[in-house]
């Protein structure tokens, strides 16, 4: 890895804990800079400007990070498990797309690297629709997005409207397998 890529990959991953704690408008490029060791100016070199630096940030953790996780239409309660645990051991994921959310603005359109991955998942379900495999009665992008926010239900970033397993000091096994049996309910006709 060259030197440049080596300081990117270091913005890149304390942009992501910055963005992820402060969100977008509360992020500061000094704080950035701070910790990937790098030169303020850098920063702007490498991603223009804030907005895009966080874009990159989103791409790498939340897009390529969820596109990690194993999917097949044929395990859907697996995959909802797999997400979950995910979200566990990935905070910061749901952190960075929750701020997305609330500062770009929820228009209906993804990111581009969200929305290639949640494209090819869609097909998957509704081929799997149409053969017969899963039930037919909620479409395939609603059932995506229900699986999604099913597997992340207790994640420990929200509120406190829902609680997540380790404010009520329930056993995570009991929170994957009531995300898996949500699941098999959901799809079973």
């Amino acid at each position: 890895m060259s030197r440049a890529e080596a300081t990117k990959a270091r913005i890149l991953q304390a942009a992501a804990a910055e963005f992820a704690a402060h969100g977008i408008a509360g992020a500061r490029v000094d704080r950035i800079a701070l910790a990937a060791n790098a030169n303020k100016n850098l920063l702007y070199i490498h991603f223009q400007n804030k907005q895009r630096l966080f874009e990159a940030v989103f791409d790498a953790e939340v897009a390529t990070g969820l596109g990690r996780v194993p999917f097949t239409a044929d395990d859907l309660p697996g995959y909802a498990v797999r997400l979950f645990d995910y979200y566990r051991e990935h905070p910061n994921v749901l952190r960075l797309a929750t701020w997305q959310r609330l500062e770009i603005g929820d228009d209906g359109a993804e990111p581009a690297g969200a929305s290639e991955v949640h494209a090819a998942k869609i097909a998957e379900l509704a081929a799997a629709q149409a053969d017969g495999r899963i039930a037919t009665r909620i479409p395939p992008t609603a059932l995506l997005t229900i699986i999604l926010a099913v597997a992340a239900a207790w994640a420990p970033v929200g509120t406190g409207a829902i609680p997540h397993a380790a404010a009520t000091g329930q056993d995570p096994a009991v929170s994957r397998e009531a995300v898996a049996e949500a699941i098999r309910v959901l799809i079973t006709g």
